[in-house]
């Protein structure tokens, strides 16, 4: 593990170009992938992928927010800032995985939702309010782990689970900092003090109670080493699955309602 960086050191290592994305770490960490395509209702949003794997041999549903490598995929994906197809993919996705009683696993790394007006046209808002709603009541195990960005409603959609865990240099966030100090001081350039005052990396996200877990990154960042971080999120994954899945599932339920409950500074 690296010496402590401040939340916009770690803000410009998530924009590192070269940093994994989820099509990295799928052929790293499981085996027999099988993606499936759209919502039955519009389309099918590159911004979003999912589908069956195995993880060490047991059937597992992925979810996962894309990013590009390059400026190519970053334009399929639309810089894995989703659509509302992308979220109701998601959500039919997860359907399924609780149907058939196979744990899922969603990987969230998106600056956030796509605000476009054919976006919000076709209900991005409603969206989703409905994944938060319908994850907080899936009877099936669901873990999630913030890869890089972590923002706004756009993570929130993949944000409901059992568990949250971290990349060590990855931010969870309200919006992005530009965002941030474009509304509270209308100028945006002031970003990098935005970024030390809204708490949004992993560590804040623990003491908080927000993120559960914090997975470790080669020296550097995990761009250095993508075996190394590969095989860190697998023996995470390896312990937390079976973990969550010999509970049983109204305990786990209740768990995870109490979970998002306690978050937060209030007074009655």
């Amino acid at each position: 593990m690296d010496e402590k960086r401040t939340a916009w050191e770690r803000l410009q290592l998530i924009h590192t170009k070269g940093r994994p994305t989820i099509k990295d770490y799928i052929p790293q960490i499981f085996t027999d992938w099988y993606e499936m395509h759209g919502d039955r209702l519009f389309g099918d949003d590159r911004a979003i992928i999912g589908g069956l794997a195995r993880l060490d041999g047991e059937p597992v549903t992925i979810i996962a927010e894309v990013k590009g490598r390059d400026i190519n995929e970053n334009k399929i994906c639309n810089f894995a800032m989703p659509h509302p197809e992308g979220y109701r993919k998601a959500l039919r996705i997860a359907r399924q995985a609780e149907k058939f009683h196979r744990p899922i696993i969603c990987f969230i790394d998106t600056p956030g939702a796509f605000c476009g007006v054919a976006a919000e046209e076709r209900g991005q808002g409603e969206a989703i309010a409905k994944n938060i709603a319908e994850f907080m009541t899936l009877r099936t195990p669901i873990v999630s782990i913030v890869l890089g960005e972590g923002g706004s409603g756009g993570a929130l959609a993949l944000g409901v689970c059992d568990e949250l865990a971290m990349l060590e240099n990855a931010e969870y966030s309200v919006l992005s900092p530009r965002g941030f100090a474009s509304i509270l001081w209308k100028d945006a350039s002031r970003e990098q003090e935005a970024s030390e005052l809204m708490k949004i990396t992993a560590e804040d996200m623990v003491r908080l109670g927000v993120a559960e877990a914090i997975i470790e990154e080669p020296l550097g960042g995990a761009h250095n080493d993508l075996d190394k971080i590969s095989e860190n999120i697998h023996e995470y994954l390896s312990q937390k699955i079976p973990e969550k899945c010999k509970k049983d599932i109204d305990v786990l339920l209740k768990e995870r309602y109490t979970k998002f409950r306690k978050i937060g500074a209030f007074t009655e």
